[in-house]
């Protein structure tokens, strides 16, 4: 691995330690995975949460070791000791009672976890848990995807934090967790920059991607189609642009052909020339 990606492993999992600490287990709450399944086993048996973790992930590593790649088992391995370091460091945090507020904590704690779950996962990182589970059961039951499975395992862990806890509202808080990470963590994967993808059908092709290279500066492709009914072969056009382009190339195929047929996709990434680049 390189030392960046290393940095940012060691940066994601502090930022998930934190958020465990601080938010998540002075209230129970559990959002899936094998660190939600640790604040309920430690809030039944008073082990620390970074040796649960700890002891949870080595069958599962050592599973995983006939299975996966080695760059894969490398960055699982140092994932794993680097996030129940990062436990361990910041178990004192608990004591803080950063909030009373088990709502403020849900939602505070499942940002600070998607952040640092996502910057983990930018680099193709993990820190065990779930994922490694899911893999596994995968290999046993292949009919089943492995999103589906791990699905299936967070479920449970937020089930059984209701269940020690016996307050159906914080299985419902680390529900809401649950979703908020995945959610922050699809925004910390995919970037904020999104961009819009506009498909167009139109006789007067020609002009609008002159049109559109002129005064928008965006390259323009030519896709080659034809009408079913009418036979007749035309030039669809591709071209992604930037958000703030959008509503300036309506007006102009407006302006150009009312009636051109527009088609317009999100693009979560774009990569090349005139976008980020690969």
């Amino acid at each position: 691995m390189y030392l960046k990606e290393l940095l940012l492993l060691l940066i994601g999992s502090l930022l998930m330690a934190c958020s465990i600490n601080m938010f998540f287990e002075p209230h129970l709450i559990a959002p899936g995975g094998i660190s939600g399944l640790a604040i309920v086993i430690n809030s039944v048996t008073g082990t620390s949460l970074s040796l649960i973790n700890l002891l949870l992930n080595i069958p599962l590593f050592i599973v995983a070791y006939k299975i996966l790649s080695k760059n894969d088992i490398s960055k699982t391995l140092i994932g794993i000791v680097f996030f129940t370091a990062c436990l361990q460091f910041t178990s004192n945090l608990s004591r803080l009672n950063a909030t009373n507020d088990p709502l403020l904590a849900c939602i505070i704690g499942s940002l600070l976890c998607g952040l640092g779950l996502g910057i983990i996962f930018r680099i193709n990182g993990t820190t065990g848990g779930t994922d490694l589970v899911g893999l596994l059961v995968n290999k046993f039951f292949p009919n089943i995807s492995v999103a589906v499975l791990m699905g299936i395992a967070d479920f449970i862990v937020v089930v059984l934090s209701g269940i020690v806890s016996k307050k159906i509202e914080i299985a419902l808080y680390s529900a809401v967790s649950l979703y908020i990470i995945v959610k922050v963590t699809d925004i910390i994967i995919d970037g904020f920059d999104y961009s819009k993808s506009f498909t167009i059908i139109s006789n007067k092709s020609e002009e609008i991607s002159q049109t559109i290279m002129n005064e928008l500066e965006r390259g323009v492709t030519f896709i080659k189609g034809g009408g079913a009914y009418t036979k007749e072969e035309k030039n669809i056009i591709l071209v992604v642009v930037s958000k703030r382009q959008v509503v300036t190339l309506k007006r102009l195929i407006k302006s150009i052909d009312p009636y051109a047929f527009t088609i317009v996709c999100d693009i979560h990434e774009a990569l090349g020339e005139g976008f980020s680049s690969i």
